[in-house]
C-alpha cells in the first residue's frame, strides 16, 4: 500500500475505502484517489462532521493549517473545509489528512504482549511527542486532549499528534465550568486544569507523562484505583510502578510536578536524562508517596544527585 503523499485532488474521484473510526462528533474513512503525476493509488484519511460539530471541525483545520510541514504533526490537505451533502441529504463537513497506516499509538501498542513497549521504543516515542509538543506549545496552543489515541503511527514507526478539536490557545480558561471541568479526557487531566481551568503547556506534559506510564504499563493511568477527581485536587498523581528504570521515573515525576513550571517546557525535557541516553547511576529513588509536593521535593534531591554525577563524569 502507497501513503497519501500528495493532495487529493478537489473533486477527483474518491474511493471509499474503509471507516477507521466512528466518535459522537463524526467519523473518519479511508479513502483512495489517483495520483495527479502519475495515476498510482494513494490513500489519505478523512475526517466527517456533522452540522452540529462543524465549527469544531473548522477550528481543528484553522489549527493544522498552521502547522504544515511540521514532522511531528498529522498534515491536513486543501484550503478550506469541504462542504457536501450525503446519501441521506444531510450536510456534512470534511477535511482530508495524512493517512497513518500504523493506526493510533492505543491500537499500535495492542500488537504487544500485555500492550507494553520496549524502553528503547518507549524513549524514541516520547522523543517524538515532545517534538511535537514543542511546536504546537511554539505557536501558542495546548493540544488539552494528549493521550495514545490521538497519536499515529506511521511507516518507520513515526509518530504524529492528531485530533486538535479540543486545543485552545494557552491561557484560555472560559470554557471551565465546576460542572464540566476537563479540558479533554478525564484520566490523563492535570490538577489545576480540572480545578480552576488553568490551561498551559503544563497540561499536556501532564498528559504526556500519563502516555509514558501507559506506554511502560500497558495500562490506562489511574489503573490501580477508581479515577477520582479528589485525588488530583489533593495532589496525588498516577501510580509510577517500581520496576520502570529510573530516568524514566524521574520523566515521569517531573511531568507530574505540582507547581507547573517544575514540569519545565518540551525544548527542555527534550534534553532530559530520559532521552539523552545517559548511564542510569542511581539504581532507586527513595520516593515512598504517591502526593505531588512530597515527590516536588524529592525530585529537587534527585536533580540536584544527577548534576552532581554529570560534573563528576565531565558531562
Amino acid at each position: 500500500m502507497r501513503i497519501d503523499l500528495s493532495v487529493p485532488k478537489v473533486g477527483a474521484e474518491l474511493e471509499l475505502n474503509k471507516v477507521l473510526g466512528k466518535g459522537s462528533s463524526g467519523s473518519v474513512s479511508l479513502i483512495k484517489y489517483k495520483s495527479r503525476l502519475d495515476g498510482h493509488t494513494l490513500y489519505a484519511a478523512v475526517k466527517t462532521s456533522n452540522i452540529i460539530h462543524a465549527d469544531s471541525l473548522l477550528k481543528e483545520f484553522q489549527i493544522l493549517s498552521e502547522f504544515k510541514g511540521c514532522s511531528r504533526i498529522v498534515q491536513c490537505y486543501g484550503t478550506k473545509v469541504q462542504e457536501t451533502i450525503n446519501e441521506e441529504g444531510d450536510v456534512e463537513f470534511t477535511i482530508p489528512m495524512e493517512y497513518a497506516s500504523g493506526g493510533s499509538l492505543r491500537q499500535f501498542m495492542s500488537r504487544f504482549k500485555d500492550m507494553k513497549l520496549s524502553d528503547a521504543l518507549i524513549r524514541t516515542f516520547t522523543r517524538m511527542i515532545l517534538e511535537g509538543l514543542a511546536v504546537i506549545h511554539g505557536h501558542g496552543y495546548v493540544h488539552c486532549d494528549l493521550k495514545p489515541e490521538n497519536i499515529l503511527v506511521f511507516p518507520s514507526f513515526e509518530l504524529k499528534i492528531s485530533d486538535f478539536g479540543l486545543s485552545k490557545r494557552e491561557g484560555d480558561s472560559k470554557w471551565w465550568l465546576p460542572s464540566h471541568p476537563f479540558a479533554g479526557t478525564p484520566v490523563y487531566m492535570s490538577p489545576e486544569s480540572i480545578s480552576n481551568g488553568e490551561t498551559r503547556r503544563g497540561l499536556d506534559l501532564w498528559s504526556l507523562g500519563c502516555v509514558v506510564l501507559e506506554m511502560y504499563t500497558g495500562k490506562r493511568p489511574w489503573w490501580n484505583k477508581n479515577y477520582d477527581l479528589g485525588d488530583l485536587k489533593n495532589g496525588f498523581m498516577p501510580l509510577i510502578p517500581k520496576d520502570i528504570p529510573c530516568d524514566a521515573k524521574l520523566f515521569v515525576m517531573t511531568c507530574f510536578a505540582a507547581e507547573t513550571d517544575k514540569r519545565k517546557n518540551a525544548f527542555t525535557l527534550l534534553r532530559h536524562c530520559f532521552l539523552r541516553g545517559d548511564v542510569n547511576k542511581i539504581t532507586e529513588p527513595l520516593v515512598k508517596s504517591n502526593n505531588s509536593n512530597d515527590i516536588a521535593l524529592e525530585l529537587e534531591k534527585i536533580e540536584h544527585r544527577l548534576s552532581q554525577l554529570r560534573c563528576i563524569s565531565g558531562g
